[in-house]
């Protein structure tokens, strides 16, 4: 091939006949990579070339917004309802409080996607597949709502949890069904709980047809085409095949949220600028170990109590720290209130008006604890 300008040099046969080879056989993935490699080769020698490889891969993926092209959403065979959740546009309330490293990673997947042509013309592809790993509650379906607010995408969501059927040759029927779907159109997928699918295929419990349905499923995150986006979560990675990791582009482990993260969750979360920051930070050092989503349902509980009674959302906060230690069997009581105390900060009194243990309870349970971890039991 030669431009008539002249001024570009001819390609070189044998890397269209490599294309055409994989094109042919079907494999979309290699055909991807490939053709990256190959814009990034006659960026310089042949950029009309690169250009129209660049262009092919940029519109290749899914179909454009504005294709007119319809296409329906799977359903259900027996029920005919809705097999996925879509959110179009997606609307956020209250925006995520992420660990830093974890912002940061989700942050470089949208300048990935925003900026495709740039990696593209390098022989580059954005982020194709993400593994979001974490306990319930610490901001996985956020993080993927955020994504794809960001990306002004629409957000397909795959419950993998509630399409698993007793007849898992139709659940694997559902699971290619949504997948052909979400290549179609330009959205970011989410397959929430993964772990209902993606299982250990040595799992002596499992039987065999939902062993391949696992592997059909890795097949089908490998195959995942360029300049899409696939998310998946999970809230027990020990159960996951260990295949699953290796399909992914990236995995990213969310942690439980710190102090600081509790205390703007408090802030965010009460949306009032009257707000004692001290207050919001007492509030945070009691909920040490929770997760945001716990915070935030008690903190709208607490506003709700707030309006009907008259208080305050901080003072009924702490009513319900009451509420919990109230509850509790004396026998536990004292050294949950001690642990309190020693991861809190907060002073004795303080402890002691919130639980209505007594300061020389505390301090012998505190003493107790202190003097265990000395000892080493």
């Amino acid at each position: 091939m030669s431009d008539s300008a002249g001024e570009e040099k001819s390609v070189d046969e044998t890397d269209l006949v490599q294309v055409m080879r994989l094109a042919a056989a079907g494999h979309a993935s290699g055909s991807h990579t490939l053709l990256r490699k190959l814009a990034r080769k006659y960026r310089s020698s042949a950029p009309s070339f690169a250009r129209a490889i660049v262009e092919t891969l940029r519109d290749g993926p899914v179909r454009s917004a504005g294709s007119g092209v319809s296409i329906d959403q799977p359903l259900d065979a027996d029920s005919r309802l809705p097999l996925i959740r879509e959110e179009d546009p997606v609307v956020i309330v209250n925006e995520p409080i992420l660990d830093a490293g974890i912002a940061g990673a989700l942050q470089q997947i949208i300048d990935e996607h925003s900026s495709r042509e740039r990696l593209l013309e390098s022989g580059l592809a954005p982020t194709r597949t993400a593994l979001l790993v974490g306990a319930p509650g610490v901001g996985k379906t956020l993080a993927a709502r955020w994504i794809a607010r960001e990306l002004g995408l629409p957000l397909l969501v795959l419950d993998l949890s509630s399409v698993m059927s007793s007849f898992l040759g139709r659940t694997g029927g559902n699971v290619r069904r949504v997948l052909d779907y979400a290549r179609s159109v330009p959205a970011v997928l989410l397959l929430d709980e993964l772990d209902a699918v993606a299982k250990r295929r040595d799992d002596a419990t499992e039987i065999g047809e939902l062993k391949r349905l696992v592997t059909v499923l890795l097949q089908e995150i490998d195959s995942w085409p360029d300049g899409a986006l696939l998310l998946a979560a999970t809230n027990h990675a020990e159960l996951l095949d260990p295949a699953v990791w290796r399909r992914f582009d990236v995995v990213l482990d969310f942690p439980l949220p710190d102090e600081e993260a509790l205390t703007q969750g408090v802030l965010s979360f009460l949306d009032d600028p009257d707000t004692d920051s001290s207050a919001a930070a007492l509030i945070a050092r009691l909920y040490r170990g929770e997760t945001l989503s716990r915070l935030e349902r008690d903190i709208f509980r607490a506003r709700r109590l707030a309006v009907m009674n008259g208080g305050s959302p901080v003072e009924a906060l702490l009513g319900f720290a009451r509420e919990r230690f109230v509850r509790m069997p004396p026998s536990e009581r004292g050294p949950a209130a001690a642990r309190l105390l020693t991861v809190s900060g907060l002073s004795q009194r303080a402890v002691h008006e919130i639980t209505g243990v007594s300061r020389d309870t505390l301090r012998k349970y505190a003493d107790q604890m202190t003097t265990g971890e000395g000892s080493g039991t």
